[in-house]
């Protein structure tokens, strides 16, 4: 069984940053990407950012230069430094693992959400 599990969301006014945290726990062989997306209200999810387990990113261009995706191997654990925030911003945003299981099972893992919130 795995689990991923998102911290970190709030309410912070524009221009202000936060930092989000997942982490995956459980039956887990290897990881081979973490990334998160967000949901906003009435709208679709949408990817965010990405990172290798060699530390390649991507972003979404909405985001380029003001979020930052980080993990760290050891403890299964991705983060996500949101600066510059903006209202369109808001939304919840969701946690995801590629991974191995150690029974050899290959899926792709979500965690419940954290909401970020976005308002003066």
């Amino acid at each position: 069984q795995v689990q991923l599990v998102e911290s970190g969301g709030g309410l912070v006014q524009p221009g202000g940053s936060l930092r989000l945290s997942c982490v995956a726990s459980g039956t887990i062989s290897d990881i081979y990407f973490m990334g998160w997306s967000r949901q906003a209200p009435g709208k679709q999810r949408e990817w965010v950012a990405t990172i290798t387990s060699g530390g390649s990113t991507n972003y979404a261009d909405s985001v380029k230069g003001r979020f930052t995706i980080s993990r760290d191997n050891a403890k299964n654990t991705v983060f996500l430094q949101m600066n510059s925030l903006k209202p369109e911003d808001t939304a919840v945003y969701y946690c995801n693992a590629r991974l191995r299981t150690v029974s050899g099972l290959i899926n792709t893992y979500w965690g419940q959400g954290t909401q970020v919130t976005v308002s003066s």
